[in-house]
């Protein structure tokens, strides 16, 4: 699959926070090899590699403490390609399977060289993160129960790999691997273990304090930066580079209008309010493209218990329109980008609860009385579950092949309906774009060269999540690519 090649529009580039010229600057305030912007989960990675290679680095954060988005996450990474957790735990997995379900997953703008790069490198990845501090418990939390555990479990499906189409494209394996703390906010295991880790490699941070713009020399070569730290603006000369990881744009109201307008309606925006597409704009401002601004994640509030996945989405036709047992964000983007919002649950008397995740059940009875009550056209909805029932006898779905084990009539009136649409329930959303980057890290230009001292990860670039988004692989994605960043931008010789 080819990468999207950016086209850069005079807007984009109103948005841009212009780079300061270093030829300006009479002498800097300080001096550092690897000024990192942001002290999240990239960031403290990029950090981590770059101090253990033995390079001065200096990490900005606006807040009072690092962790970024990544302390608030279900601290969840989707990792796999035979890690030593699922080989300890009987599952077989290998990059070349995990391959296959991220480019299918994914779609047609998935960044296939990003992926093969971070699948092959996998394994090795949870070594990394294991030796780093951040446990994981050997233990497997089953898909009948959902994807995010109550307990400690280590190991999950947090996907669609036994959904199909995926499950006869690749061989299905669990590669949600979840940090040890019970409950749904094990980021901030995560993250302390990795803040830890940067503290005990040396990394400088100075917190309360926020990255301006980048400096670049007459031959566009990023040099440096101007901060404010401590409230007071200073110019830091970085010898080696600038590493952007300050998140994505999703509480930038005028951004989200501007790249990603479809999710205007989402509520409520995942990620701390630092995520205002400040990275992204001081990228762009030294001349990096923007790519796949219109992606994101959307998740459906549709969660445990899962006997609900018994149950049929339809739509306001009656119709129904995905299988119910893929991923929530497969499921959320189906709802808000192809059913204009608009989607219900149908449950029989058999199936519970009242409400799941905010959703309230809006109409009751017969299969004619709910049509009527949600003006849906006569018999299309009963049409719609005739034939549904009639295949699910036999344990059969023809037509959006949901696993047989979650397939059963619903022939147990009365019926009660769901509502799942875009203005009755939360669809916690955040973006999926960003810089364009190399798998090294590096922002290139529209044209695809590399911009000299300039690099980004995390949500602040375009990753190898796309169209496709699994609980796990943003986690993923700003660890892994923020520490190979880091690594790049370590190993450049310093600039005179």
């Amino acid at each position: 699959m080819a990468t999207e090649i950016p086209m850069v529009t005079a807007e984009e580039r109103d948005w841009a926070t212009a780079a300061a010229r270093a030829r300006d600057i009479s002498s800097w305030d300080r001096t550092t090899d690897v000024l990192v912007g942001g002290y999240g989960g990239a960031g403290v990675c990029a950090a981590i590699e770059v101090a253990e290679a033995g390079v001065d680095v200096l990490a900005v954060e606006r807040r009072e403490s690092g962790g970024g988005t990544t302390i608030t996450s279900g601290g969840q990474l989707y990792i796999g390609g035979g890690t030593s957790l699922q080989k300890e735990l009987g599952y077989e997995d290998s990059p070349e399977e995990m391959l296959k379900y991220l480019l299918a997953f994914c779609g047609p703008a998935a960044d296939e060289e990003k992926c093969r790069y971070y699948c092959e490198r996998s394994p090795a990845h949870y070594d990394w993160m294991v030796e780093h501090g951040v446990p994981f418990r050997s233990a497997f939390f089953p898909p009948s129960e959902g994807t995010i555990p109550e307990g400690d479990e280590g190991l999950m499906y947090t996907g669609s790999e036994l959904g199909y189409p995926y499950r006869e494209i690749a061989k299905p394996a669990p590669r949600g691997h979840t940090a040890k703390r019970p409950g749904m906010n094990a980021g901030l295991v995560l993250m302390t273990s990795l803040l830890e880790a940067g503290e005990k490699a040396g990394v400088k941070v100075a917190y309360k304090s926020v990255l301006e713009r980048v400096v670049m020399d007459e031959e566009g070569r990023v040099v440096g930066a101007i901060a404010t730290v401590d409230g007071v603006e200073q110019s830091i000369r970085a010898r080696r580079g600038v590493l952007l990881t300050t998140g994505g744009f999703i509480h930038d109201r005028g951004m989200v209008e501007r790249f990603a307008p479809r999710i205007l309606g989402c509520f409520p925006p995942l990620g701390e309010n630092t995520e205002d597409g400040s990275g992204i704009r001081i990228g762009m401002g030294a001349g990096g493209a923007v790519i796949r601004m219109d992606e994101s994640s959307i998740v459906m509030p549709f969660a445990p218990p899962r006997d609900l996945l018994r149950g049929i989405f339809f739509n306001r036709l009656g119709q129904r329109f995905i299988a119910e047992d893929l991923y929530q964000c497969e499921l959320g983007d189906a709802v808000v980008m192809h059913q204009d919002g608009v989607a219900y649950l149908l449950l029989d008397s058999e199936i519970g609860p009242e409400n799941s995740m905010g959703a309230q059940v809006c109409a009751k009875g017969s299969l004619e009385e709910i049509e009527q009550a949600l003006g849906v056209p006569a018999t299309g909805l009963a049409h719609t579950v005739e034939q549904y029932n009639r295949f699910a006898a036999e344990g059969e779905d023809p037509l959006f092949h949901k696993h047989p084990n979650w397939i059963r009539p619903l022939d147990k009136p009365p019926y009660k309906v769901l509502d799942i649409s875009l203005d009755k329930c939360a669809f916690p959303t955040f973006t999926l774009g960003g810089l364009w980057t190399k798998s090294t890290g590096e922002v290139m230009d529209i044209e695809g060269n590399v911009i000299p001292g300039l690099y980004a990860a995390g949500r602040t670039s375009s990753g190898f999540p796309a169209a496709g988004y699994n609980s796990g692989m943003a986690v993923a994605d700003c660890t892994f690519f923020g520490r190979v960043a880091g690594q790049t931008a370590a190993a450049v010789a310093p600039a005179d």
